[in-house]
């Protein structure tokens, strides 16, 4: 079997298109703005913060970029959090990851109101999810999601593996599946440290890894014919010592046993930024009353 390849980037065009006609029908003085509150000058931050800026540009979102230098205290960042939340013209805000190691992201993130935080990591709309409330959701939870929709699978009662339990991809995308009546299953390091992990991807009829180890799933840990996600991104070296982008799914076996796939690069990380600026325009309702 040569699964299909689930891709995310016609999903992501897809989905700008949509925000850019929902601005385009803005007055100009109610369009909105999102802003990024960057410390210091991680080399990846910083590229993310390049790809928010140019999608931004393309659906008519204004951008902005906060930097803080390195040494910025915890109590300078959250007063600028408490800045641009008070600032009437700044519809939503993301903190760039990672920051400085003295800095507690979290707590930071805790600050930005709800309404505004379009990177859906504050306590209060990571617990909206409970509820199936989508509209401020992690994005790269939405990412997986969208995903899983574009598959053609019909969740109820279907069984549903999540490797990977973290706060922003694998607890809301489990709470998100079962919303839909899914049946689900959440490994984690404990699953693995029992030795119990393959037991339980080999049930999976969807199978999605967001766990950050390149590698981990391979092929024989797949059903066959399951529809697999592949959530992590890796920047690993090869045989002639260049950098190269890959999953936590060993594609190669995964691509002969799943019926589809998402690639690495190119399954769900084209989506999050597109999903970033959807919750910058759900962001704008909310605080609007749209």
């Amino acid at each position: 079997m040569s699964a299909t390849l689930l891709e995310g980037g016609p999903i992501a065009e897809r989905i700008k298109q949509e925000v850019a006609e929902a601005v385009a029908a803005l007055p100009e003085d109610q369009r909105p703005k999102l802003v990024a509150v960057m410390a210091g000058d991680n080399p990846g931050a910083r590229a993310y913060a390049k790809m928010q800026a140019k999608a931004a540009q393309e659906v008519g979102i204004a951008y902005e970029l906060a930097e803080l230098p390195e040494d910025v205290t915890q109590g300078d960042m959250v007063g600028k959090i408490i800045e641009l939340n008070r600032d009437p013209s700044v519809t939503g805000i993301i903190l760039l990851v990672p920051v400085p190691p003295h800095l507690n992201a979290r707590h930071i993130q805790q600050v930005i109101d709800p309404l505004k935080d379009v990177d859906g990591v504050n306590a209060a709309n990571l617990g909206n999810v409970v509820r199936g409330n989508m509209e401020m959701a992690p994005c790269t939870a939405q990412s997986v999601m969208e995903l899983v929709k574009a598959s053609g699978l019909k969740l109820r009662g279907l069984e549903c593996v999540m490797v990977g339990h973290s706060e922003i991809v694998g607890k809301p995308v489990a709470l998100l599946l079962l919303e839909q009546f899914a049946t689900v299953t959440v490994c984690h390091i404990g699953t693995s440290e029992a030795g119990m992990l393959e037991a339980h991807t080999k049930t999976g009829d969807l199978l999605i890894v967001a766990v950050g180890v390149p590698g981990l799933i391979k092929g024989s840990m797949i059903k066959p014919g399951a529809v697999v996600i592949d959530v992590g991104m890796n920047r690993v070296k090869d045989a002639e010592g260049k950098t190269k982008m890959v999953g936590d799914v060993v594609f190669e076996e995964a691509v002969e046993v799943a019926s589809q796939i998402t690639p690495v690069p190119g399954g769900v990380g084209p989506l999050t930024t597109a999903i970033l600026l959807r919750n910058t325009m759900n962001a704008l309702r909310l605080q609007k009353g749209i």
